[in-house]
Formats: C-alpha cells, sequence, structure tokens
C-alpha cells in the first residue's frame, strides 16, 4: 500500500494510540508539572511525524522524524520515571515503554528509506 498520507503510516498510528493511552493512565495524576511533560512529549511524537509529512522537501521531513525520535526518547525516560514513583503501573509503564522503543525502530526506518532520496 503507498502512503498518500500521514494518517496511513503505522508508525503516526501507533504513537497517537500511545499518546492517547498516556493521557488517560494520567487523568487523575496531581503531579501536574510531570503531568504536563509526558503529555506534551507523547504528543509531540505523531505532531512531528505529520508536520514533516506535510512539508513540502524531503530536508525537512527528515528533519522533523529526527525530531519525532528525540521526543520517543524523551517520553520513554519520563516513562521509567513515572514508572519508578508509582505514577504510572508498573505493567502498564512496561507496555508503554516497549511502545516507545518500537516507535524509534519505525522512525529510525523511515529516516533510512528517506535518505535515499
Amino acid at each position: 500500500m503507498r502512503v498518500q498520507k500521514f494518517e496511513d503510516l503505522d508508525v503516526w498510528k501507533i504513537s497517537m494510540s500511545l499518546s492517547i493511552s498516556i493521557h488517560k493512565a494520567l487523568r487523575d495524576c496531581k503531579n501536574f508539572g510531570f503531568k504536563d511533560q509526558i503529555q506534551r512529549s507523547s504528543v509531540s511524537i505523531p505532531s512531528n511525524i505529520a508536520e514533516g509529512f506535510e512539508r513540502k522537501s524531503n530536508k525537512e521531513y527528515l528533519y522533523f522524524l529526527h525530531v519525532a525520535q528525540g521526543s520517543s526518547a524523551e517520553l520513554r525516560t519520563q516513562l521509567y520515571i513515572a514508572k519508578q514513583l508509582g505514577i504510572i503501573e508498573e505493567s502498564e509503564s512496561i507496555d508503554m515503554i516497549e511502545a516507545t522503543r518500537k516507535i524509534s525502530a519505525k522512525i529510525y526506518r523511515l529516516i533510512q528509506s528517506r535518505s535515499q532520496f
């Protein structure tokens, strides 16, 4: 299947799902500074994938993919902190951490394929 729009990208779909899961998991979190930061990094991943896709040049697309990959690493770090602090249940945080690894790998492969243009 040819990708016609960013909504067709599996990595965008997975990162959207993760962001929604994080928002739901933190619904009752009282640590507002941490909650804001982790939610922002989770939103940043699909947002940057989408923004890069809509840009006119491959160079810009690659830039936004790199930003999304950085946000994935930032989110993974925050999930480790949330797990250690008991903000997100351990089993849920383990699944979310694994999702960030999957997202990072998919972004890496997308960067590799786009770098050939």
